[in-house]
């Protein structure tokens, strides 16, 4: 990937910069326990996912659209006999998500300083989906914000809102490096409109975010987050495990 003319790196947020699904998949799994007595527990994931997906054009994304399918999801499949303190302490549980530790993940600190250090010319970038709120408290609380100079949150990640990205800091699509965990609303869209994207896929994926793997030639696939300087020309001070 030539990355001469790169004046921009924007960066997903929720498992790209920090683990999120992990925290979710911890409470999911509380909710597939409970529901033992009436469903097993892959009949339980699929109706939590089917119940996600049809309240998605209503609630979007984030930890209140994830409690609302939770509660919903319990009440149907036990048609409405799950006892009330086990309810309360499913919500409880969700309401752990707003608060949970966002700490950087491996190298990401490390790597975000050396592009500051070794290449001020570039902007960074935060650009994410979900609910407001949700999203600057975990950007606050991962440490990170001072390592960017824009931050956009937006409902959803498609070309649209690719488009308007790059409008907002005025530079054309090929100027713009897009770099994230999920092929479907962060490299995908992104390609369409003539940008660079680098894909770090992350252990855990959300059901509505698979889609097949592919290959681009805007595209750069990496494994470990601080081969993006590699990618720039700069020495790897990340140390490799």
């Amino acid at each position: 990937m030539n990355t001469d003319k790169i004046k921009v790196i924007a960066f997903d947020a929720d498992d790209t910069l920090w683990d999120c699904q992990g925290h979710f998949e911890v409470v999911m799994q509380r909710l597939y326990d409970e529901l033992v007595p009436w469903v097993d527990r892959e009949t339980a994931a699929l109706e939590l996912f089917a119940t996600e997906r049809k309240n998605m054009r209503l609630l979007g994304y984030g930890v209140k659209a994830f409690t609302l399918s939770m509660m919903e999801t319990a009440l149907r499949v036990s048609r409405g006999e799950m006892a009330a303190t086990t309810l309360e302490s499913i919500l409880r549980q969700c309401y752990t998500l707003l608060e949970f530790p966002c700490t950087p993940l491996p190298e990401v600190e490390a790597t975000l300083k050396a592009l500051r250090k070794h290449r001020p010319d570039l902007r960074l970038v935060v650009f994410t989906k979900g609910e407001l709120l949700d999203q600057q408290h975990k950007l606050e609380r991962s440490g990170l914000a001072p390592f960017f100079s824009h931050v956009e949150i937006t409902s959803d990640k498609g070309e649209p809102e690719f488009r308007d990205l790059c409008a907002h800091l005025d530079v054309a699509p090929s100027e713009l490096l897009m770099v994230g965990n999920s092929l479907k609303s962060d490299i995908a869209p992104a390609l369409a409109i003539g940008c660079h994207t680098v894909y770090i896929p992350f252990h855990v994926t959300w059901q509505l975010e698979h889609t097949d793997h592919f290959e681009h030639p805007r595209m750069v696939q990496i494994e470990r987050f601080g081969q993006l300087l590699t990618l720039f020309s700069i020495p790897p001070n990340v140390r490799i495990p």
